[in-house]
């Protein structure tokens, strides 16, 4: 549904997407995940049309965005970081006037306009106006303009940041929705819960290229292991010994260090930091983060 070759994109010296290719299937969801400045907004801008790339192609639905701009954003939907919704206008007027920009007459955005309140849960909330409605229901009524063309490839850019957890819940049960019909999603995110809960695969960026391309457990498992140890600050040679006698990595994290768990090393490692009395001492679950600290050095916030 979504073919991205080799997208390059420069802001006058400064080369901010480097030689970026992927692909998305229909009733897939796939994460870009990168620290800021990485070049994932550039890139879902660049997807859908938004951004001119320099160099490289893009193709939804088989239609090259650069020759077929119009027919394509017919075909997709897009919930940008900026709840950039009208404030002159209720929940519902927001979704009509939109629906409108697709053609539809009166009656038939209206009636979509109540579908899709009803689908994400804000029918009571129709009338209201823009400044009513909490943060999560607005990120629910941009997902829900985003929809109003019944859209086969979306794009998510951060959709859930600062959202509490209870809302976060119900905006990820939304995105499931929309892959279980078969919809093609891009979702980027700062949160690793929600791109290990969402994605079928990620793409980890740095400097605007792809360091790595695979599923989020894969990932995991290849370049970190199924456990972490968090250590608040202890001496630099030290850790490095520790690192060479266990045969593993350790970054800066914060104020302290983690340690890659080698398989079946956990409370061997475990007692050998203890015996060092750091004044904190954390063992844990490995993340998508983890892995980015193992291949580059660099946290994801």
């Amino acid at each position: 549904m979504i073919e991205v070759l080799n997208l390059h994109k420069s802001y006058r010296t400064q080369l901010v997407v480097d030689s970026l290719s992927f692909s998305i299937s229909s009733g897939e969801i796939l994460g870009l995940l990168g620290p800021n400045g990485a070049g994932k907004t550039t890139t879902v801008k660049m997807l859908y049309g938004l951004v001119s790339p320099d160099k490289g192609q893009v193709r939804i639905n088989g239609l090259l965005v650069s020759e077929f701009p119009r027919e394509v954003r017919s075909t997709i939907g897009v919930v940008p970081q900026e709840d950039n919704l009208d404030p002159d206008f209720s929940a519902k007027e927001n979704l009509i006037r939109f629906a409108t920009y697709y053609g539809l007459s009166a009656s038939a955005a209206k009636t979509r306009a109540e579908e899709l309140l009803k689908i994400v849960k804000l029918s009571e909330h129709a009338d209201k106006s823009i400044e009513a409605l909490s943060g999560g229901m607005k990120r629910k009524l941009v997902l829900a303009r985003a929809l109003i063309n019944k859209p086969k490839a979306i794009f998510l850019d951060e959709p859930t940041t600062g959202l509490d957890p209870d809302a976060r819940q119900d905006f990820w049960k939304l995105v499931q929705l929309l892959k279980d019909d078969g919809t093609a999603i891009l979702l980027t995110t700062h949160y690793m819960d929600e791109a290990e809960r969402l994605c079928d695969k990620v793409v980890l960026m740095q400097d605007g290229k792809a360091v790595e391309t695979s599923t989020p457990k894969n990932l995991i498992l290849k370049h970190v292991g199924l456990e972490i140890i968090e250590i608040s600050q202890v001496d630099n040679q030290l850790l490095k010994a520790i690192c060479e006698k266990f045969s593993t990595w350790s970054r800066a994290y914060g104020l302290g260090s983690v340690i890659g768990v080698p398989p079946g090393k956990s409370l061997e490692l475990l007692q050998t930091i203890e015996s060092l009395s750091p004044e904190r001492t954390l063992k844990r679950p490995a993340n998508l983060e983890d892995v980015f600290l193992s291949l580059t050095g660099v946290r994801l916030d």
